[in-house]
């Protein structure tokens, strides 16, 4: 399997390297060349398997021999063996057409482990092979960060920088990440924004210097393998529900677009997904491209939901590539007149392209809270705000379709109490492994939106000499 870039200006390049490169050398991001095709046959076989079995069979034409089957299969087992649910991802039904898929059983309690405990294995094993160490810099609106620590931290061959929005994100958010005491890991508050937070490790990727000295890589999903190993999921709960056979739609709280994206490609595999329904807060940037076609920012407007807080989705650069017929010089085109004035207009075609799959549905903060009152009351289920934006928008666009839809959960109520408390009356207690979370020590560095701040804080923790491990 090969990877070209969605700007199409940068090299061809396998797995191995796609994983350790995260972002391409022209600012885009890596696709397959090709979309593997599964049948309805090795569809139906899903079902029997585990979901460990499952996901690392669904990675296996991504990764394209370059980690042996054996190996890729273990580590998806070790990946997943620690997760509180046996089922890893349980399905849960919450009224005659609406489904809910828990993804917060790992061990930050939010979908981001269901990648990112691959991905830190991934790391692991190639890098130890090379005889290499990276530098691993991402952006987080909250789940992220912790995700990835979680993943990295005490790996030898990985030293991990994440940056936050300082004073929005949860304080639950926050202290999963800061509290970490590994001397790998390093936690940078920026003053400003999720998008301002993106836009520095974007920008430190395409500081070709600095990239080379300091051997950067991403955790983002901006790295081609959170997406990929995102992609399991869905074929699970489809596969649950009766796929082949029977289509399934998914509602997905989206802010990144990557955990969408991930679906879009399932679907591109052969799953019978017949729709992908687009959930947003009051930061609604996709939703109204969709309805509209016309993708303008607008100011960030701090919500329940902070990991939707953004304007800058850098996974939908991917769908775009594939609305504009994988012409990497037309999305580049189109994306640097958006950085440049704020806004863009689709093609025609590529609304079209868009709308076949692709419905949006935007939730204001005191919509969301009351979806969350209303599910308490009708199931006694306590959901977290982003996984009620997912459910109220399975509600609001299934319309009268016979089909099932999954709405994605992606973070454990836990995570955010005030919202909860607010919606239900009651305060979600964390597990018993995070109980004492509130009274753990904090290591976290202040920095003002500035990239040349950012590298040398970079610089100054790690000192020179860092690509190669010592003989």
């Amino acid at each position: 399997m090969k990877y070209v870039s969605t700007r199409g200006a940068a090299p061809v390049l396998d797995f191995e390297e796609v994983l350790l490169a995260g972002l391409a050398r022209d600012g885009g991001l890596y696709l397959p060349e090709t979309w593997p095709q599964f049948s309805a046959e090795e569809i139906r076989a899903l079902a029997r398997l585990d979901y460990a079995e499952l996901a690392a069979r669904i990675a296996r034409p991504f990764v394209g021999g370059a980690i042996p089957d054996d190996e890729l299969d273990g580590i998806f087992a070790e990946a997943y063996a620690g997760f509180d649910h046996a089922a890893v991802a349980p399905l849960k039904q919450l009224d005659r057409q609406v489904w809910f898929l828990e993804l917060f059983h790992g061990p930050t309690l939010a979908f981001k482990d269901m990648a990112m405990q691959v991905l830190g294995r991934l790391f692991d094993h190639v890098l130890a092979r090379r005889g290499e160490r990276v530098t691993i810099v991402g952006a987080t609106s909250g789940d992220t960060g912790a995700a990835a620590i979680e993943a990295c931290r005490d790996r030898s061959q990985i030293e991990i920088f994440i940056l936050h929005p300082e004073g929005r994100v949860s304080e639950v958010q926050r202290r999963q990440m800061t509290t970490v005491t590994a001397a790998n890991v390093h936690n940078i508050a920026i003053q400003g924004t999720f998008d301002d937070c993106q836009d520095l490790v974007k920008a430190m990727f395409n500081d070709a210097a600095f990239r080379d000295e300091m051997r950067l890589s991403a955790v983002n999903s901006i790295n081609w393998a959170r997406v990929m190993a995102q992609i399991a999921y869905y074929f699970a709960a489809a596969a649950a529900l009766g796929a082949p056979e029977r289509a399934v739609s998914f509602a997905v709280p989206t802010g990144n677009f990557g955990n969408i994206f991930a679906g879009y490609a399932a679907r591109a595999m052969g799953l019978p997904i017949e729709r992908l329904y687009v959930g947003s807060n009051s930061n609604d940037i996709l939703a109204r491209t969709i309805a509209t076609g016309d993708m303008a920012m607008a100011e960030v407007v701090p919500t329940h939901s902070p990991a939707m807080d953004i304007q800058v989705s850098s996974n939908f650069e991917r769908l775009l590539f594939e609305l504009y017929g994988r012409d990497g010089a037309a999305v580049a085109a189109l994306l640097e007149g958006f950085r440049a004035s704020g806004a863009c207009a689709l093609e025609a075609g590529a609304l079209a392209a868009l709308r076949q799959v692709f419905a949006g549905h935007r939730l204001d903060d005191r919509e969301t809270v009351a979806e969350m009152a209303r599910l308490y009351r009708a199931t006694g289920e306590t959901v977290d705000p982003h996984s009620a934006i997912g459910i109220a928008t399975a509600r609001a666009l299934a319309g009268d379709s016979e089909t099932p839809v999954i709405a994605l959960g992606t973070a454990h109520p836990a995570k955010f109490p005030e919202a909860v408390e607010l919606a239900c009356g009651m305060s979600p207690d964390l597990p018993a492994r995070l109980a004492d979370l509130f009274e753990r020590e904090e290591r976290c560095l202040v920095l003002p939106n500035d990239l040349s701040e950012v590298q040398d804080a970079v610089r100054a923790r790690l000192g020179p000499g860092r690509g190669r491990l010592a003989s």
